[in-house]
């Protein structure tokens, strides 16, 4: 059974840094890629980063500049370092996998909270 944890969120003030983590588990399969969404109270989930199988990287532009999504070679463990945070980063933050045969996994998400 695929798992995806994330874990990494709360409180942090505007300016601060964070690294989210995704942890998975029962993968056997080949992936596509990994990505980070996001979800703000009142709002649609929307895209924020993705990393594929071969490394390359893809960002919103939102948060272009000041994220970045990397992982470890066996996909065990995937990240997200934010630094820069804005309220308007205030979100759920989701871990998603994308398998080569187009099927898609999501994490419960873990909440980022940026205020002062």
């Amino acid at each position: 059974q695929v798992q995806l944890v994330e874990s990494g969120g709360g409180l942090v003030q505007p300016g601060g840094s964070l690294r989210l983590s995704c942890a998975t588990s029962g993968i056997h399969f080949s992936i596509n890629r990994m990505g980070w969404y996001r979800q703000a109270p009142g709002k649609e989930r929307e895209f924020a980063a993705s990393i594929t199988s071969s490394g390359s990287t893809n960002y919103a532009d939102s948060v272009k500049g000041r994220f970045t999504v990397s992982r470890d070679n066996a996909w065990k463990l995937v990240y997200l370092q934010m630094s820069d945070l804005k309220p308007e980063d205030t979100a759920v933050y989701y871990c998603r996998l994308l398998s080569m045969n187009a099927r898609q996994y999501w994490g419960k998400g873990t909440l980022v909270t940026v205020s002062s």
